[in-house]
């Protein structure tokens, strides 16, 4: 089997419902296409892979298991802080996105892959751990819980980032929000993804100094390609 491709873009700076909206015409772009193939077998067109990079201002998205509960301010002090709200279609609890914080969305068909979805996550996981390791962060799982963490084996151990999929036909959208330079004050206003005993932290609270947040992309990006085996379309 050839190596899968995948188109990379960086959006920057992109308000929440236009990257969702971006994501949601691929991901149905990549399925329409799949579905014409099955009905069409001697189609020619293959499907494409994207892997999305971006940061947002602040907001807050609720995924489909989640409870509202889990905001715990109002309205009025949404706007307040300059902050958004949505509820939105892929799996997890609440979460926080904003300005220092990576966000990576794949919109990848898993038949070039594996079809597995806990799979998909360990590595999205796993390319995450490897970034850490690069600023000597040692990242790592808890059992039951997704995402990535520090001080697993202590008493406080850390949600440095937070992952939340959604997938169709082995079609998959959403992602990973990835702290880095994060201001972490924004997470008060929730119980982050619904769970009231953990901690969040990022890579410049753990190092103590922001980092090269144009590095850091560049890095999970190599990682992303060498843990799922892909190249990067030229």
């Amino acid at each position: 089997m050839d190596c899968p491709v995948v188109e990379f873009q960086d959006l920057g700076l992109l308000d929440y419902k236009e990257a969702w909206d971006c994501q949601t015409s691929l991901f149905k772009a990549v399925i329409d296409q799949k579905i014409y193939n099955r009905k069409n077998p001697n189609s020619s067109i293959k499907t494409k892979n994207y892997l999305l990079f971006c940061e947002h201002p602040h907001v807050y998205t609720l995924g489909t298991s989640g409870s509202s509960e889990n905001l715990l301010i109002s309205e009025s002090i949404l706007k307040k802080i300059g902050a958004t709200y949505y509820k939105i279609n892929r799996g997890g609890d609440i979460t926080y996105h904003g300005p220092g914080q990576l966000v990576a969305y794949p919109i990848f068909d898993l038949d070039y892959f594996f079809s597995d979805i806990h799979k998909y996550l360990r590595f999205l996981e796993e390319s995450v751990i490897l970034t850490l390791n690069e600023y000597g962060i040692i990242g790592g799982r808890i059992e039951g819980l997704t995402g990535v963490w520090v001080d697993i084996d202590s008493s406080n151990p850390r949600k440095i980032c937070a992952l939340g999929v959604k997938s169709s036909r082995w079609v998959t959208m959403h992602g990973i929000g990835f702290n880095v330079n994060t201001d972490l004050s924004y997470f008060d206003a929730i119980v982050p993804c619904g769970i009231k005993d953990k901690a969040v932290t990022s890579v410049e609270k753990e190092l103590g100094e922001k980092v090269n947040f144009l590095e850091i992309k560049n890095r999970l990006k190599v990682n992303l390609a060498n843990v799922f085996d892909f190249n990067f379309k030229k």
